[in-house]
């Protein structure tokens, strides 16, 4: 009879092989066992999918599939979601740390905190070079017209209860979704009537990519921000927030980079 664990984190990978192994040596770390990571090989061109075959052999907690062909991330986490036995499901990226206590702490919080469906955290960035503490403020109860803004919970930082993913029927793996599967994902969750909460300290460390939105990929965004917010019930009010990620667009990215980080001051 196949082991159950109490929490299953699933992990997608695209050409990971230089940053995967950090990844999964910290979860490999954390001070709770109880969980089995489900990495799925989202069709790499490189060695991810011999490197993945290793860690599962060191570890039977290690579970790895591999895709045919490229889904992109949002139906890569619903295959790894197929194949998981845990009451939990964690978020993790190939490309980020989990700090030591990270499962330990939040699986706590979802135990005594029953009136929540998932739970986030604070993160530290990192941009290859440097690290920058509590990169983003995320409010610790966010609430429906908090979406306006932009997601609310940090993707990679989240443990939610499965039924509660199971209950919106996981991850929406359509063309708009390929750039903003979590912001679709939690305003769908608030939708449903569900609720989260951002445990207000830093319990990984986030890879920040810096590459510049495409014109199509703002695009894609616009549609999932007015499907979220129609269905929140902030239609039509909401309309100028729906076209904001295209107004961004237009300022140059140093301008970007310079407003971030007085925002994060």
């Amino acid at each position: 009879m196949t082991k159950k664990y109490k929490v299953s984190i699933i992990m997608g990978i695209y050409n990971g092989e230089k940053t995967m192994d950090t990844a999964i040596e910290s979860i490999s770390s954390q001070s709770f066992k109880d969980w089995e990571l489900i990495v799925c090989d989202d069709a790499s061109q490189d060695n991810t999918w011999e490197k993945l075959q290793a860690w599962s052999q060191k570890d039977s907690r290690i579970k790895a599939i591999r895709n045919s062909q490229n889904l992109r991330l949002a139906g890569t986490l619903n295959k790894c979601l197929s194949h998981a036995s845990g009451k939990y499901i964690a978020r993790m990226d190939d490309d980020d740390i989990s700090y030591p206590q990270r499962l330990e702490e939040q699986v706590s919080f979802l135990e005594t905190h029953l009136e929540y469906a998932f739970v986030g955290s604070q993160v530290d960035g990192y941009d290859g070079k440097r690290l920058i503490p509590d990169y983003w403020r995320r409010k610790e109860k966010p609430q429906k017209k908090d979406f306006l803004e932009a997601s609310q919970f940090i993707h990679p930082s989240v443990v939610f209860r499965k039924e509660a993913l199971l209950q919106v029927n996981g991850y929406r793996a359509v063309k708009e979704t390929r750039r903003a599967e979590d912001y679709d994902l939690f305003m769908r969750l608030y939708a449903a009537g569900l609720k989260g909460y951002n445990l207000q300290k830093p319990l990984l460390r986030y890879y920040i990519d810096d590459r510049k939105t495409s014109y199509q990929c703002r695009m894609e965004e616009v549609k999932v921000r007015y499907q979220g917010f129609k269905q929140l019930g902030l239609m039509p009010w909401a309309l100028p927030y729906v076209i904001r990620p295209l107004l961004v667009g237009l300022i140059p990215k140093r301008m970007l980079r310079i407003w971030k980080q007085d925002l994060r001051n």
